[in-house]
């Protein structure tokens, strides 16, 4: 199985190649979104894995929640490169992408929202694979909440941003954190590689990315009422 995955919407933008058992990746490097430098880094990542586009089986991408320009275009280019060669797209949210990357059993991912938020999720390992308790969603970090029952192991990028708040709002029940930003391509081709053998690939024109928040910006009232600047 080959599996082309791009995610652009966190702060360590990557593309990955799952060519059977080896993996192959590279950085996406430009901000806002890495418009000038995601096809490029894709032709090269072919290149190195010796394949054409025509010969992986599906295209993924990180569906969000994260950066509204980068989860446009992660969307935008898998949805073009699908049409183009007549294959299926995977979409695969960015924050259990980012759970499966923790060694921990019960996790806790927060991602720095910008804008002075949290997006969060939380996952539990059973039998190596990921399921949901708590659904993706978006808080100011003292409103951010573990789910009703268990201990969690805090994972994400929101732990370094908001540590002295988010912490404590968690409460006792958060076992310890790691605020790792691990490049999540290699992520999202793995799981969409399980979601691949489970036919849960879908049509490139049905692929959209997953927002969770409606707002892009704040106005200069609101940056300042959460402490930002003018």
């Amino acid at each position: 199985m080959k599996i082309l995955a791009l995610e652009t919407s966190s702060e360590s933008a990557s593309v990955a190649l799952l060519d059977g058992e080896r993996m192959h990746e590279r950085s996406v490097a430009g901000s806002p979104g890495h418009s000038e430098t995601i096809l490029p880094e894709i032709v090269q990542l072919l290149k190195d894995a010796g394949l054409a586009l025509g010969d992986v089986d599906a295209i993924a991408f990180g569906a969000g929640p994260g950066a509204f320009t980068g989860l446009r275009l992660a969307c935008g280019v898998a949805q073009g490169l699908a049409m183009g060669a007549g294959k299926p797209v995977i979409p695969v949210g960015t924050l259990e992408a980012l759970a499966s990357l923790c060694g921990h059993d019960a996790i806790f991912v927060a991602a720095d929202a910008r804008m002075s938020e949290v997006y969060f999720a939380a996952y539990r390992r059973v039998d190596g694979a990921l399921q949901e308790c708590l659904a993706p969603a978006c808080a100011v970090p003292a409103s951010v909440h573990l789910p009703p029952d268990g201990t969690w192991f805090g994972f994400g990028s929101a732990f370094r941003a908001y540590e002295k708040t988010l912490v404590p709002a968690l409460g006792e029940r958060l076992t310890g954190f790691d605020a790792s930003t691990p490049q999540l391509a290699p992520a999202v081709a793995r799981l969409a590689a399980g979601r691949f053998r489970r036919g849960e690939a879908i049509d490139p024109a049905l692929a959209a990315p997953l927002y969770v928040r409606d707002k892009v910006a704040m106005t200069t009232a609101e940056r300042l009422a959460r402490g930002g600047k003018a």
